[in-house]
Order: C-alpha cells, then sequence, then structure tokens
C-alpha cells in the first residue's frame, strides 16, 4: 500500500478511537447501566466533546487525537483540571487496530471486519474496566457482525462459527451457575458469557480453550498489579474479566489465520 493509503488508515483509526472515547464515557449512562450524580452525560452524537471537569465544550483545534493530549500536557485548557490517560490510549489503540489489520490482510474486506473486530474490542475493554458491565449494545452486534464476515468463511467456517457462538455462551453460563451455587455471589456475568459467545462467532470453537485460558491468566495477571498497587483486593472484589477475555479472544482470532 502507499503512503498517502497509510496515512488514512492512521487517520481512520484515531478518529474512530477520539469516537471510542466517547463510547466509553456516555455509553454506559446512555444504555441505563451505570446512574451519575453528574448532569447527563449526553447521547453518543451530542453535545460536542465537553471538559468532564468544567464542562466546557472543547474547541475543535483540541481534539486532534493524541496530539492534543500531549500539547495540552494532560490538563484542562479552561479549568486546568486533568484529562484521564485513557483518552490517548484509547486513541492509539484505534490506530493500532486499523493498522494491524490491514497490515495483515492489505486493502480488503477482511481487512475492514479485522479492524471493527479491534474497534469493538477495544471500546468493551473501557467500559468493562470503568464500569464492570459489557453491554449488550456491544456484545450482540459484534457476535452479528462475526457471524457475517464467516458466511464466506472469512476467519472461520460458518458452522464453526455458529457452533462457537453456542458453545462460548453456553460453558460460561453454566460455570456463572454453578459458581452461584456454591460461593452464593455472581462470578462471572452475563456479558462475559455473550463476549465469549461473540468470540467464538468470530474465530470458530476451535480457539475457546485457549482465549479462556489465556483471559484468566490475563485477568490474574490484573489482580496482582492492583495487589502491588496496594489496591484493596480480596475474594468479592470485583474484577473485570472482559478486558482479559477481549485481548486473548481478538489475539486468537488474527493469529488464527495465519497457523491454519
Amino acid at each position: 500500500m502507499t503512503v498517502i493509503l497509510w496515512l488514512i488508515i492512521i487517520l481512520s483509526g484515531a478518529v474512530i478511537g477520539s469516537f471510542l472515547n466517547v463510547v466509553i464515557y456516555r455509553g454506559p449512562e446512555v444504555w441505563g447501566l451505570v446512574n451519575t450524580e453528574d448532569p447527563p452525560r449526553g447521547t453518543l452524537l451530542w453535545p460536542r466533546s465537553y471538559c468532564p471537569h468544567c464542562r466546557k465544550q472543547i474547541s475543535a483545534w483540541r481534539l486532534i487525537p493524541v496530539a492534543s493530549y500531549l500539547l495540552q500536557s494532560g490538563r484542562c485548557a479552561d479549568c486546568n483540571g486533568e484529562i484521564s490517560i485513557r483518552y490517548p490510549v484509547i486513541e492509539l489503540a484505534g490506530i493500532f487496530a486499523a493498522a494491524i489489520a490491514f497490515g495483515l490482510f492489505g486493502l480488503s474486506l477482511t481487512a475492514f471486519f479485522a479492524a471493527m473486530l479491534g474497534w469493538f474490542m477495544i471500546a468493551l475493554i473501557g467500559i468493562d474496566w470503568e464500569t464492570c458491565y459489557l453491554p449488550d449494545w456491544l456484545t450482540l452486534p459484534l457476535l452479528a457482525i462475526g457471524l457475517t464476515a464467516n458466511v464466506t468463511g472469512r476467519f472461520a467456517t460458518l458452522p464453526d462459527a455458529m457452533i462457537g457462538a453456542a458453545v462460548g455462551y453456553i460453558v460460561f453460563r453454566f460455570i456463572a451457575a454453578a459458581f452461584m451455587r456454591i460461593r452464593g455471589y455472581e462470578g462471572l456475568g452475563q456479558g462475559d458469557a455473550k463476549t465469549l459467545a461473540a468470540i467464538g462467532a468470530w474465530g470458530g470453537w476451535q480457539i475457546l480453550p485457549a482465549v479462556v485460558f489465556s483471559g484468566a491468566v490475563a485477568t490474574l495477571l490484573i489482580v496482582l498489579l492492583l495487589r502491588l498497587m496496594k489496591r484493596p483486593v480480596n475474594a468479592t472484589t470485583p474484577i473485570p474479566f472482559g478486558p482479559g477475555l477481549c485481548i486473548a479472544g481478538y489475539a486468537a482470532i488474527l493469529i488464527k489465520q495465519f497457523i491454519t
């Protein structure tokens, strides 16, 4: 691909990463997952981006992905309130998802599907990390898009994808029910089951054991990190499983294309 095409891909990834920040910040409230004491955050499309501290709208030239954060030293230009590091991280992740998709699959419809997979995973990771929810508004469309992509076998055969979706959901719901019966409180939410179903719909049932194992290891590393940071963590502390699951699923789906 030419330099111009790569610039378009990178810029597109940055812009979509910026929109994903809006989804992560406003989506949980829009979808009724959380209630905040602050004034309403707005919809996914309105109002224009604003500082969450002083709620003043941000000038267009201060919305340049990544660069604006660096130029403003991570502070609001109006109130000097701290801007979360999440914003440039998500924007960079949006660029990465676009670059890795088109780098692996070239300028193709498969690459576009792979980029969409990455962007959905980024939104799910951000929302689950901040709220411990994996919303149906993202997991179910992700599942449907995966099955659509695999009608022509882009990432897995359609039968394998359908079995993967069913098995991913059923296995996690069984584990969740068993955990609730034994421990008396919820250990895995329905969002985790739907996310694993979506991963199965993209990569087929064959990748599910590796995804669950890798996701569990990643989540354990998160727990260890929190303990090293002296955060209070015990047996009942809510630990989001979604980030580890999404990272493992995304990696497994892409890696599978080059080892089978």
